[in-house]
């Protein structure tokens, strides 16, 4: 009896717990299930969705669930919880719904078109995931819709041309898809639309004149497309409009002036397209704006004095245009003016002074445009100040000496120019300074200390200025420095080993100054080098091998010094080289054979040493090879390497004045890119390869070899005759060919006596001019060749101040080039070629360069702009 009724009481229990659990169970409402089956597609990697529990009675107080006060769902958020999987219509079954964002995360696959069944929906979030394909037409359906978020996708096809239906749309944001097509005409009847962002896209065609429907526009956003024709007038209806975003488009035409009667206007950005005219005036009825960017067009004309009206602008960018005239001081009542860009125009005049009454102003830049006069010292007090870029422009005098003193200086660039006097003191004041770029001047005196300790700079550019003294060992303290350049100056003393200090140098120009000693072994230790360039001085010494562990360098040029001893085999551990340039020196011995792994190398230059044995085949491996291949004036001897017929690119091969014998390789012949090739003045012999490439090269690139013959005659005739040849045919010939012949000397002789006499007459005249036809004609190439009238020997001798040591701008192991001022303005490179006591060889060398750079017109190749042959001297112009 007792079991049975513990049977009962058990049985109860149970039933009682079962009916709990079903209770339990049913007590989920059905939003909740809907979310459930809603949250089935998606994955959950990181459990932000944990609190969503089948056990609660309703999702309320699930994360991301917004309800009603009577417990209905009606915003699901959940934006940025790094969601994947796929997106399910199912959730339009909660018929309250009225905002759905599940952007930031990485949904993928389409829009389900069945979205268009979330009737109540005002907002669909759904940007930045991986949602692809088409915006769905039903979309278009949702007539509840307010702001429509798609932004940051892989959305293709184009805009629904039913967006128009969208009546109560507010918001459109699309930007950043692969959307293609044009701007459907029906947007213009979205007369509550406030915001359309769909920059970065495909979209082309014109901008639809029909916008212009959208009264309630705010923010029209089309940059980074395709769109093209001109601004509709019709946008100066949409007066609520606060910003206009079309740039990096292909917009034309003129500015016109109706913008100016969008008065609400806060930011205009034309910049990137193509819009050409002047800068309407009316741009100064835009009292209200803050940004003008208008740069990287092709506007010209000057710049209204109306700009003085927009007194709320704070950044106005006029660059890279094709502006003219004055700098308006009406830049000055911009009092909240923060940063003025006018740089790449063609401006001229002063720096207005009243730029200095711009309290606020942050950055500055009027380079690359015709500007004069001085640097206003009213810029010195700029307390704001952070980026002055005046570079590329006609400024002279001296720099403000305070300049830096007052601000937080970061970048001062005003290099070329013609600024004079000492660099300021105080430029560093702050320790704030990060690029200070002064080169192409005539500053003078030493670097100031003020500099030497500016821990903060990472681009020193000094260079091709008249500075002195020694190379201050505290700028290898600077441990940001990435960029030192001094070249072209004066400077002088040994390269200290702290060099080895900068470890985060990439670029390092030393040329053109009076350094003395040898290259630290240091130099090793500048693993981030790119580009070294420390030619043209006065160092001796070898070349350190450890320079082989600066692997990352790309151009290395140790040219015009006396760097001595043989070439450092690890140089060819430099893989990634794409200049090297050894000439000028006193190198020796051989050249490696490792060269041949520095398969990046466009040009190798090695002329004007003393090297010897033979040219290593290896070199044949450096088919990247292009610039040009020099060995030249070396003492190399032996065979030329048939391997060299495998640089299929390059166009200067030099290998003259050295020792070279044997044939030369037909596969050279080849070379369809070769431009010039000058084997003069060797051992060569046999017969010059009959190939298109050789044939149109003039004869003196191959003269100086007894042994060589030409393919251009009948039978092989010599290039330069042997003279026992001559004697053998005259002791075998005819007793007629003898009297011809004793003839032939006495009226040459005659005739050589008459035109000696000729030449005495006219010396003493100024050298004719020939026409450019005639440049390479025989009897004017020991003459002149000018480019204009008013060009005369004395005048290169006066423009060069004769030749002075001081217009130098580089020598060779040809001549020496340098920087001619003619009367007339004129700027020319002047290059007096090396007298080497050679007779005619030295003659043919000149005539080599002269009838192939006469010839070619190549970016690589400077033009030749004329020549000169003067008491003994031959001169090249460029």
């Amino acid at each position: 009896m007792v079991g049975i009724v513990t049977e009962r009481i058990c049985f109860l229990a149970i039933s009682i717990l079962c009916s709990f659990s079903f209770i339990s169970v049913r007590s989920l409402n059905e939003e909740g299930r809907v979310l459930l089956e809603f949250k089935a597609f998606l994955n959950d990697s990181n459990g932000y969705l944990g609190s969503w529990n089948h056990s609660d009675s309703d999702p309320c107080s699930w994360t991301g669930v917004a309800c009603t006060h009577l417990r209905t769902v009606t915003s699901v958020d959940l934006s940025k919880m790094n969601l994947s999987g796929t997106l399910s219509p199912l959730i339009c079954k909660l018929h309250g719904l009225r905002k759905l964002n599940v952007s930031t995360n990485f949904i993928s696959g389409p829009i389900p078109r069945d979205l268009s069944l979330c009737r109540s929906l005002e907002v669909l979030a759904l940007c930045t995931n991986r949602f692809h394909g088409v915006i769905p037409i039903q979309l278009t359906m949702i007539n509840t819709l307010q702001k429509l978020y798609l932004c940051e996708n892989y959305l293709f096809g184009s805009i629904p041309r039913f967006i128009g239906s969208l009546s109560s749309l507010q918001e459109l944001v699309i930007y950043s898809n692969n959307l293609t097509g044009v701007i459907p005409s029906s947007i213009g009847k979205l007369r509550q639309l406030r915001v359309i962002r769909a920059g970065r896209n495909a979209f082309s065609g014109v901008i639809p004149s029909e916008i212009s429907g959208c009264v309630s526009l705010k923010v029209l956003g089309l940059a980074e497309n395709l769109l093209e024709g001109s601004l509709p007038n019709q946008l100066e209806n949409l007066r609520n409009l606060t910003d206009l975003i079309l740039w990096q488009n292909r917009l034309s035409g003129e500015i016109p002036s109706s913008v100016g009667n969008i008065t609400s206007l806060e930011v205009l950005a034309l910049h990137e397209n193509y819009f050409t005219g002047s800068i309407p005036r009316e741009i100064g009825n835009l009292a209200k704006m803050k940004r003008l960017y208008l740069y990287t067009n092709q506007l010209s004309g000057e710049i209204p004095r109306e700009i003085g009206s927009l007194t709320d602008a704070m950044e106005i960018d006029f660059s890279e245009n094709q502006l003219t005239g004055f700098i308006p001081t009406e830049f000055a009542q911009i009092l909240n003016l923060q940063l003025l860009h006018l740089f790449e125009n063609n401006l001229e005049g002063p720096i207005p002074r009243e730029l200095g009454e711009l309290a606020l102003l942050q950055k500055l830049d009027l380079s690359i445009n015709s500007l004069n006069g001085t640097i206003p010292r009213e810029l010195q007090y700029l307390t704001y100040i952070v980026d002055l870029q005046l570079f590329d422009n006609h400024l002279e005098g001296t720099i403000p000496p305070l300049i830096g003193f007052y601000s937080n200086l970061s970048a001062l660039d005003m290099s070329a120019n013609y600024l004079s006097g000492s660099i300021p003191s105080h430029l560093c004041r702050f320790q704030k300074l990060m690029l200070l770029s002064l080169g192409s001047n005539k500053l003078s005196g030493n670097i100031p200390d003020d500099l030497k300790t500016c821990k903060s700079l990472t681009k020193l550019m000094l260079g091709d200025n008249r500075l002195t003294g020694s190379l201050p060992v505290e700028l290898f303290n600077l441990q940001n420095l990435s960029a030192l350049e001094l070249h072209q100056n004066m400077l002088s003393g040994n390269i200290s080993a702290d060099l080895g200090k900068l470890k985060n140098l990439e670029r390092l120009r030393l040329a053109n100054n009076n350094f003395t000693g040898e290259i630290p072994r240091e130099i090793g230790n500048l693993t981030k080098i790119v580009g070294f360039n420390i030619s043209s001085n006065q160092l001796t010494g070898h070349i350190p091998r450890e320079l082989g562990s600066c692997v990352t360098i790309q151009r290395l040029d140790l040219s015009g010094n006396k760097l001595s001893g043989d070439i450092a085999q690890e140089l060819g551990q430099l893989v990634n080289l794409e200049i090297l340039k050894l000439s000028d020196n006193r190198l020796t011995g051989e050249i490696p054979h490792s060269f041949g792994d520095l398969t990046r190398l466009m040009e190798l230059q090695l002329g004007g040493n003393l090297l010897s044995e033979t040219i290593p085949v290896e070199l044949g491996k450096l088919t990247s090879l292009q610039i040009s291949l020099n060995m030249s004036h070396n003492n190399l001897s032996g065979k030329i390497p048939d391997s060299l017929g495998n640089l299929q690119m390059l166009e200067i091969l030099y290998l003259n004045d050295n020792k070279l014998s044997g044939e030369i390789p037909a596969s050279i012949g080849n070379l369809m890119s070769l431009l010039i090739c000058n084997i003069s003045n060797n051992k060569l012999a046999g017969t010059v390869p009959n190939t298109p490439v050789f044939q149109r090269m003039d004869s003196s690139n191959f003269a100086g070899n007894r042994g060589l013959c030409s393919p251009q005659r009948s039978h092989c005739e010599s290039l330069v005759p042997h003279s026992d040849s001559k004697l053998s045919w005259f002791k075998n010939g005819s007793q007629r060919q003898k009297i011809l012949t004793i003839a032939c000397v006495v009226i040459g002789s005659v005739s050589l006596l008459t035109l000696l006499a000729i030449c005495w007459a006219i010396k003493r005249r100024e050298p004719e001019f020939v026409t450019l036809e005639d440049e390479t004609k025989p009897d004017v190439m020991d003459s002149y060749y000018f480019p204009k009238e008013g060009f005369t020997y004395q005048g290169l001798v006066d423009a060069t101040r004769n030749f002075s040591e001081d217009m130098v701008l580089g020598k060779g192991a040809c001549g020496t080039v340098y920087k001619a001022e003619m009367s007339d303005g004129e700027v020319i490179a002047v290059k007096k070629l090396n007298s080497r006591g050679e007779g005619a060889s030295s003659d043919n060398s000149f005539r080599a360069e002269i009838s192939t750079l006469g010839k070619i017109r190549h970016r690589n190749i400077v033009k030749l702009y004329g020549f000169c042959y003067h008491q003994n001297s031959n001169i090249l112009l460029y």
